[in-house]
């Protein structure tokens, strides 16, 4: 792929009549630039550079660094019964955060757009070392928290004073991550919880993030009375996603007890969700995602299934 690419380049210069050969240095630096935006991410880090002086720099363009995708890269784990639920081994930990020390020094704090894979387990000294070189981020996809602390998470949110948008994972006790949320990014305006949302974490999202506009919950479980709280207290939400939820009708159902599933929702939800610009629902015994939610309870195992189904979302800012 990269011989074609080279010989491509390699035509163009040539083609000047008479003129002497240009050498590759001498591109012009917006032509180069548009070329590199058709290389993968281990292309523009690994090869590309190695060219010459002037293609380095090229590299450094902040045009090819709004986004930094690492959705392609997943670390070698093992799954464990207890906190923090996987080990990850130290080789995959050294290839992230050489990844990112190379990435991060090109990008020149450029950056606005931040996205991880499902099965990435970034760690503390990874998260830390992201927010103070993307000081500029906007959206932020981090389905995985299984190795950060919550107070490292903060200190990073505190970072990103610009962040509007977060994909996350259910957390225990959220109210501290989103209280700094709601303190320090003023622009903020759109979650994608991915994992259960309880009363404790529509609670907070009522108390610290009033401003909420758009809020996507979808195939996991999601409590009737959470539910009410979010089309309630969140006055200026304008997108709902709820699709292939299980919607309960109890806040939380004994251990071991059987949901209390609703088959369909009541005349008192649908009249708050009125006032919404989109409300998303499906509850379907037809459809494919809505089994699978029930088969996993409302915990997704992601990795079951089609490779990238982790980044749809029916709400399109949020899907990947």
């Amino acid at each position: 792929m990269e011989f074609k690419k080279e010989r491509k380049i390699e035509a163009v210069v040539m083609e000047k009549g008479d003129s002497p050969v240009r050498r590759w240095e001498d591109l012009d630096i917006n032509i180069l630039v548009t070329i590199l935006l058709s290389f993968d991410l281990f292309q523009l880090i690994y090869a590309i550079p190695q060219v010459c002086r002037a293609w380095r720099l090229a590299c450094c363009d902040p045009l090819l660094w709004k986004t930094l995708d690492l959705s392609v890269l997943q670390s070698n784990f093992i799954r464990l019964p207890l906190k923090p639920y996987v080990y990850v081994d130290s080789p995959s930990e050294k290839k992230l955060t050489g990844l990112l020390n190379i990435c991060l020094n090109l990008s020149h704090g450029n950056i606005q757009t931040l996205i991880f894979h499902t099965n990435l387990y970034v760690n503390d000294n990874q998260l830390t070392f992201a927010a103070e070189r993307c000081p500029r981020l906007k959206r932020l996809v981090m389905p995985s928290w299984n190795k950060i602390k919550k107070r490292t998470m903060c200190r990073a949110i505190h970072i990103w004073k610009d962040l509007e948008s977060l994909t996350m994972p259910s957390i225990n006790n959220p109210a501290r991550v989103i209280e700094e949320i709601g303190r320090s990014c003023q622009n903020f305006s759109a979650l994608k919880i991915m994992g259960p949302c309880d009363m404790l974490f529509a609670s907070a999202l009522a108390s610290f993030l009033p401003n909420l506009e758009v809020l996507s919950v979808r195939c996991t479980v999601l409590s009737k009375p959470a539910l009410a709280i979010i089309l309630e207290e969140l006055k200026k939400l304008k997108v709902l996603n709820i699709s292939h939820c299980i919607i309960t009708e109890d806040p939380e159902d004994p251990p071991l007890e059987p949901m209390n599933i609703l088959t369909e929702l009541d005349e008192s939800i649908l009249e708050k969700a009125s006032r919404l610009d989109k409300f998303l629902t499906c509850m379907s015994d037809s459809c494919i995602m809505c089994q699978r939610a029930l088969n996993d309870q409302g915990f997704m195992r992601w990795y079951k299934y089609e490779e990238d189904l982790w980044k749809v979302d029916e709400v399109k800012s949020l899907a990947v």
